[in-house]
């Protein structure tokens, strides 16, 4: 069996967990893929005891044949690894080695049973929406996928923008606000949430359409069926606006529209016996904590 390994940078501390990862695939004799600078952090910073068969650099030399892609840190790393491996068809699996992480979801004492589950095939497959994000009079990002969220914001010195939104080439409304975001449900727990949006599960064939302080305190989230086309024509003072896919941002001009569609493909997670999504929520959202509950 092949794997691939995906990270950027964990902590000292974490050390026991990745020797008990590492050691693991070792004795099982799994053949590791090792994203590159992700070994060179862990030589020079950590000093681990780092298993592997191979590197790979990005997207480009990355084996289509592994059957996982480990990646190791928190939800940001999680995104990154989408990324650099561009391969939807291999399914991500998240190590967390951060504090929330809703997708970096085995915790350092899951590790072991977390591993003996997967590599005997005990898991679900989830298969999460991606958003694709087509620029009006400008080449698009090398990867114009994002699978949290798209963003549209004000620059840092320039006043609130107005966000002219269409559904399906139907006018939605002018939002006065710092910024929108359009996100899937598996971003519902990133930006979108902590800006008041709703939760959604993971298989929600929705978008979430979420102002960022909006000037009119009427407006609010809204939920959009997952097949429709969205449009968005922002208008404001200065030259520019924001747009970021995930982690990634760029600078455009207000003549730039903005389409977002349902990407032609989704990512593929696992979902370990003991963290259905519901659970998962309780756990990451501290709900049960008040002792009414």
């Amino acid at each position: 069996m092949k794997v691939a390994v995906f990270g950027t940078h964990v902590s000292v501390h974490f050390t026991p967990v990745l020797q008990e990862f590492f050691g693991y695939l070792k004795a099982q004799n799994i053949t590791v893929q090792l994203y590159k600078p992700f070994y060179d952090h862990l030589m020079s910073d950590i000093d681990g005891d780092v298993y592997y068969s191979s590197f790979f650099h990005s997207h480009t030399d990355f084996d289509d044949e592994n059957e996982f892609i480990f990646s190791v840190g928190g939800d940001g790393t999680f995104l990154q690894s989408v990324l650099h491996t561009r391969n939807c068809k291999v399914p991500v699996i998240g190590v967390n080695s951060g504090r929330l992480g809703f997708l970096a979801d085995i915790s350092e004492d899951q590790m072991k049973d977390a591993l003996i589950n997967i590599f005997n095939h005990k898991y679900k497959v989830v298969e999460r929406s991606m958003l694709e994000v087509e620029f009006s009079d400008r080449e698009n990002l090398d990867f114009n996928y994002a699978l949290n969220e798209t963003t549209v914001l004000k620059t840092d010195n320039s006043s609130m923008l107005n966000v002219v939104a269409y559904i399906d080439g139907e006018f939605l409304n002018n939002y006065w606000a710092d910024g929108l975001i359009v996100s899937t449900p598996t971003g519902s727990t990133a930006y979108s949430l902590s800006v008041g949006g709703p939760i959604l599960t993971p298989d929600s064939e929705n978008f979430i359409i979420t102002p960022l302080a909006p000037h009119n305190l009427t407006i609010r989230p809204i939920v959009v069926p997952d097949n429709c086309e969205i449009e968005l024509k922002v208008e404001g003072r200065g030259s520019n606006y924001l747009i970021s896919l995930d982690s990634r941002s760029v600078a455009v001009e207000f003549s730039t529209v903005i389409k977002i569609r349902k990407a032609s493909f989704k990512l593929k997670t696992l979902q370990l016996p003991e963290q259905p999504f519901f659970s998962t929520l309780r756990n990451k959202l501290m709900w049960g904590v008040d002792r009414r509950n």
